[in-house]
């Protein structure tokens, strides 16, 4: 049986058509695909990424164990920060790609990607150095406000504090709707926004009272399908695709979130390796030029050699163009190179781009 969210009864209220996402039964859209991307680029979507888990690490060993696991340097985070990072098995390929919360120098809040809750906690807890490691997923809920107007509309209902919250940085203080939330500015869009987590229990109350408040801004609840446009057109990896158990962070371009200058970590060999050695393979972008979309797995040629594969791919709504990425060998991986997509049997043209394909204005 599909697992479900506690907005899964929510969901038919909105029109919310579901689709079994990785053993999730979750809305892959609401009043469809354009409309909910637009309604995020131009104003406002709200998310349920109730799917996606949470770990608690603590104890006077919360900060080493962190430090080991992931790539990025923790230690600089302070209270009320948050950073990105991949987690690196011993071959520097990536076991996930995490958000990290610290509320004390002995407590934070790990959030993880939900195909990976299972996986990840035995990972965190075989290498817990001593720190204690608590699976929440089940009793937090999240919620992703995100958009130009986002901010508007959240401050229409929280209680405080809102326009006071710094990129990557959260409070856990704000009573919205009347909710207690932990409110952080982040997303997974391309936008500005936030990401709202509170008891799994006031989910549901919580999602409609937003969606009321920013019904005049033209504020629409996002399913899976926009939220897929919005990540790849801002060129954020998807795990299961940008990132995987053999891809590392830097053939995936996330070589700013790996520091090396910080005390070891688990893959930092390999990855050091790779770093001096140049990767074998890199992650692109590219635009097609005939009709076509282009999807995970078809098979990427430069003169009609095989050099890669797609890892994601979409007709962009912003672009109006089909775009992807794509894993290919480095040699072959330069801005301009034409290339040509297999799709069913037919090389559709294209050629790589420098990415992200879509960037907001400040």
């Amino acid at each position: 049986m599909l697992k479900r969210t506690p907005l899964y009864d929510v969901y038919q209220r909105y029109g919310g058509k579901t689709i079994d996402f990785g053993g999730w039964d979750l809305p892959v859209q609401y009043t469809g695909i354009l409309a909910e991307h637009t309604a995020v680029r131009t104003r406002a979507g709200l998310f349920d990424v109730s799917h996606m888990g949470e770990l608690d690490v603590s104890g006077p060993q919360a900060l080493s164990c962190l430090q080991s696991l992931a790539t990025n340097d923790v230690s600089r985070l302070v209270d009320g920060q948050a950073l990105y990072t991949p987690i690196c098995n011993e071959r520097g390929g990536t076991v996930d790609d995490v958000l990290i919360y610290r509320f004390t120098i002995d407590h934070y809040l790990v959030v993880v990607n939900a195909a990976n809750i299972d996986k990840d906690f035995e990972w965190f807890t075989r290498h817990s150095e001593g720190a204690q490691v608590v699976n929440r997923s089940s009793d937090i809920a999240q919620l992703a406000l995100q958009g130009p107007l986002a901010q508007t509309i959240l401050t229409r209902v929280a209680d405080h504090g809102v326009r006071e919250i710094a990129y990557y940085h959260f409070r856990e203080d704000i009573s919205v709707a009347g909710i207690s939330c932990l409110v952080s500015r982040t997303g997974y869009t391309g936008e500005d926004g936030f990401e709202l987590y509170t008891a799994a229990e006031d989910a549901a109350r919580l999602f409609m009272a937003l969606l009321e408040v920013g019904a005049d801004l033209g504020l629409l609840p996002i399913g899976l399908g926009a939220r897929d446009t919005l990540r790849l057109e801002a060129r954020l990896p998807l795990y299961g695709h940008e990132l995987a158990d053999d891809i590392s962070p830097l053939e995936a371009g996330l070589a700013p979130f790996v520091k090396f200058d910080k005390p070891d970590f688990i893959g930092k060999s390999t990855l050091m390796a790779q770093k001096q050695e140049g990767v074998p393979r890199k992650l692109v972008g590219f635009v097609l030029e005939d009709r076509g979309i282009a999807r995970a797995g078809h098979k990427v040629r430069v003169a009609l050699q095989e050099v890669g594969y797609v890892t994601s791919g979409t007709m962009s709504p912003t672009l109006r163009q089909s775009i992807g990425l794509a894993l290919v060998e480095r040699l072959h991986g330069e801005i301009g190179r034409p290339l040509t997509i297999d799709i069913r049997g037919k090389e559709v043209p294209g050629s790589i781009v420098k990415t992200p394909f879509y960037r907001r204005s400040q």
